[in-house]
């Protein structure tokens, strides 16, 4: 599996992924998880970490801490029965990854927004809750936890859904089963059609590519198998239910888009972690393809190691999305400027009616009716058309999948009717290859002007593509003072540096190296070889955009320009890595 996986997987390596990957046993599994962990409740401890898996996984005390606050719902959520739901919390700082050269070069082909985040994790939580006359509280609670760096929200939930029952009957060695058959999947190769075996059934899927066209889903056929296990397709490994999660809020879905692409901090109360998780990933997923750079937390408590840093009123409140449940949160976050408020999420039988955004001042307590409480006034008009098509939906009984489909189309519409007015801009900051000299250092990036940019929104605005009115002027000047401006705008940058240091390296090695080092003295000679060398190495290290042959012909010109020198000063040339 890891071999077929290496094959597929691009750019070509010096090194590859299939030898980084045998190197130890739990590699595969590293490759998907951190770790796996159960959280019980103990009457004089409270809630705690019963066991870690596989047992050498490395967490810290605080880490530890916040993965029991976050594994079970407040008390006030009367969660019976079993409940679902994710959590993200920072990761303890000054710990090493291991495969990380193998886990960078799959990160290098995901979409800019399934990118991994170094300073967090991600928890998937199965919580059970049952009356049990023979503990001393009278109930069971436990939770199974996954906890990964990957925001695969679909694959890990209905992975819990197939293993935590089972696991809540069995205990330990059923977990040892499930962990050595993950030490036995394949890499989450971008691109690849995955088969990932867990305990008799196999789950197939497809993780996204940066070359997919946003919005666009290859479809993953459930073939035959010719053995007994059963094979089962997901359409998605990270998209959660979009219109069941902006059903409470559907009337505002359009000035949501705008709060979160500008950054805005937003509470979501909810009853419920199942809730509060699914609306806070929904929002943060509805300005795709562009990346939500700012912190947000699918369920968020009064315990979090964040908590006085969130919460604190000396200062405004800060760029984040929070889910919370616990009724104290009502007049903690009183002061925060957009509220949004769902009840349990249950699909509209009839058409939704038009809700009013309310008065922050209405909202005093968890009990409060649903909807968004805030004075922010949006930029764009309302548009009709898609409330219109959503209800129709609703009347004629449509799917909830087909549903949200059209809301994350819409969704998809906006955001790039948004964004390539200045894709196009910063497009034209890129010097004219002309420009670009051998004998020279590559030349820089001309510098990002507002005034320039907003010249620009006249002849080729968002007008272009989207037919909504409104102050696109106005919500362009918010945006590029936001978190989610500059987190873009770095990563474009960076790309196109490095676009122009892999075309100063092709100019190069169509130069004739050689008669120019027969022109030059030896200290010129020797210099440029290092300078070669140290192109070659950075090429390597940042993963420039070069060809393989281009990086080949280079290595030949070095290897000629030595032969053609003293004896001894190739001896000393051949010998230096740099």
């Amino acid at each position: 599996g890891a071999e077929a996986a290496a094959e597929d997987a691009e750019p070509a390596e010096p090194e590859s992924p299939d030898q980084c990957l045998s190197l130890l046993p739990w590699d595969r599994f590293s490759a998907w998880l951190h770790c796996v962990c159960v959280v019980g409740f103990d009457l004089e401890l409270g809630q705690a970490v019963e066991v870690i898996y596989p047992p050498h996984s490395k967490l810290t005390d605080k880490e530890k801490t916040n993965i029991c606050y976050l594994s079970f719902p407040d008390s006030n959520s009367g969660c019976l029965g079993d409940t679902q739901f994710c959590f993200r919390f920072r990761q303890s700082p000054g710990r090493k990854v291991s495969l990380c050269c193998f886990l960078d070069q799959l990160d290098r082909d995901l979409p800019v927004y399934l990118k991994k985040d170094s300073a967090y994790y991600y928890g998937y939580v199965y919580f059970r809750q049952v009356r049990d006359k023979s503990l001393k509280r009278g109930y069971f609670q436990k939770s199974l936890v996954l906890i990964s760096k990957l925001p695969y929200v679909h694959l890990f939930r209905t992975m819990l859904k197939q293993i935590a029952p089972e696991y809540f009957e069995k205990s330990e060695a059923f977990l040892e089963a499930v962990c050595s058959d993950i030490d036995r999947w394949p890499p989450p190769v971008p691109g690849k059609v995955l088969q990932l075996p867990i305990m008799g059934i196999i789950m197939k899927l497809r993780i996204p590519t940066y070359r997919d066209k946003p919005g666009t889903t290859p479809i993953v056929q459930n073939m035959h198998q010719a053995d007994a296990q059963i094979s089962m397709a997901l359409p998605t490994v990270h998209e959660v239910d979009l219109f069941r999660c902006f059903c409470p809020v559907f009337f505002h879905i359009q000035m949501l888009w705008e709060l979160v692409l500008l950054g805005e901090p937003l509470v979501v109360m909810a009853p419920s972690p199942a809730e509060s998780s699914e609306t806070v990933l929904a929002l943060v997923s509805c300005i795709s393809p562009l990346k939500y750079c700012s912190d947000f937390r699918p369920y968020f408590t009064i315990h979090d190691s964040e908590f006085k840093e969130y919460t604190t009123r000396t200062q405004a409140p800060p760029s984040v999305i929070l889910g919370v449940t616990n009724p104290f949160f009502a007049k903690t976050l009183q002061h925060w400027p957009h509220i949004i408020r769902v009840g349990d999420i249950k699909l509209p039988g009839e058409v939704p009616k038009q809700v009013k955004v309310k008065k922050l001042k209405n909202l005093k307590t968890l009990d409060s009716k649903p909807g968004v409480y805030t004075s922010y006034k949006p930029y764009l008009s309302k548009d009709e058309e898609i409330i219109k098509q959503l209800q129709k939906g609703v009347q004629q009984k449509r799917p909830t999948e087909a549903q949200s489909v059209i809301l994350r189309r819409y969704f998809l519409e906006l955001t790039e009717s948004f964004i390539i007015p200045l894709e196009r801009y910063v497009a034209s900051l890129m010097p004219l290859q002309k420009c670009i000299s051998p004998w020279k250092s590559p030349p820089q990036l001309r510098q990002f002007s507002q005034d320039d940019f907003m010249k620009t929104l006249e002849k080729a605005g968002p007008q272009l593509t989207s037919g909504l009115k409104g102050d696109w002027i106005g919500l362009y000047r918010h945006f590029l003072k936001s978190p989610n401006f500059d987190g873009w705008f770095r990563s474009r940058q960076k790309e196109m540096t490095q676009k122009l240091e892999a075309l100063h390296l092709e100019a190069l090695c169509n130069e004739n190296l050689v008669f120019w080092s027969q022109k030059h003295t030896e200290v010129e000679t020797v210099d440029l070889v290092l300078k070669l060398k140290n192109k070659l190495l950075q090429a390597d290290r940042e993963h420039l955009p070069v060809k393989t042959d281009t990086l080949k012909k280079l290595q030949t010109h070095i290897n000629d320009i030595i032969l053609a020198l003293p004896d001894d000063l190739q001896d000393i040339l051949l010998k230096t890595g740099t």
